[in-house]
């Protein structure tokens, strides 16, 4: 079974809570994929899919952008660690001008690339590490992407060096544990609704944060 025909059998075609005008593949209540084991995934040769879902601080940033289409209209937008690809898919429904989407797990980029089609979108999705990009972009986005401390430690130096080259850098967080204390400034939040299987609760606060320079 190839990439596409595992995400189309394993998700099902629907919305996520904050984000109602994009079309995305998901994990849920009726997926094989929402209860999925390690030794399950394993089996398939599947990462993690955290591409299925539309996590908290991806549909915040993705809803910034569409609130906000000045953000990135007529702009070239790279978009890291996409997952299935809100942000990006919000980027160029609001107008940008190019969309290009990143992420190391080769199902989040096929899932990016499905959502997009799905949607009549133009998105370049590719399979890359931020550490490993040297591109050139007016906007950067990143939702949620400091749950983890190694993935912390590795791509906020990476998104503040990109602000110091002159792109405007935005992130979306629902509070997660690694989220750096400083080098961020509070843009906007959102109550956004959440699967109390996935995370614990039925809502979470995603915030959208600018990323600052290094050198001001």
């Amino acid at each position: 079974m190839g990439r596409s025909d595992f995400i189309e059998s394993h998700t099902v075609r629907g919305n996520a809570p904050l984000v109602p005008e994009i079309s995305l593949l998901l994990a849920s209540e009726v997926t094989e994929l929402w209860l999925a084991t390690e030794g399950w995934l394993a089996e398939r040769g599947v990462e993690p899919p955290f591409w299925a879902f539309a996590w908290a601080g991806g549909q915040a940033l993705a809803r910034y952008v569409l609130d906000h289409p000045e953000a990135v209209r007529g702009k070239d937008v790279v978009d890291v660690a996409c997952g299935g690809g809100v942000v990006a898919l919000a980027a160029a429904k609001a107008g940008a001008r190019r969309v290009r989407a990143y992420d190391v797990d080769a199902m989040a980029v096929e899932a990016t690339r499905l959502n997009a089609a799905a949607n009549g979108l133009t998105v370049e999705a590719l399979r890359a590490t931020a550490e490993d990009l040297d591109v050139a972009a007016d906007v950067v986005t990143a939702g949620d992407v400091f749950y983890d401390a190694r993935m912390t430690a590795g791509l906020f130096p990476w998104l503040r060096a990109q602000a110091d080259r002159g792109a405007e850098v935005l992130v979306g967080d629902p509070g997660r544990t690694y989220r750096p204390e400083e080098g961020l400034r509070r843009l906007e939040s959102y109550a956004v609704e959440t699967p109390a299987g996935l995370e614990g609760r039925g809502e979470r606060t995603g915030t959208v944060y600018l990323v600052n320079k290094v050198r001001t």
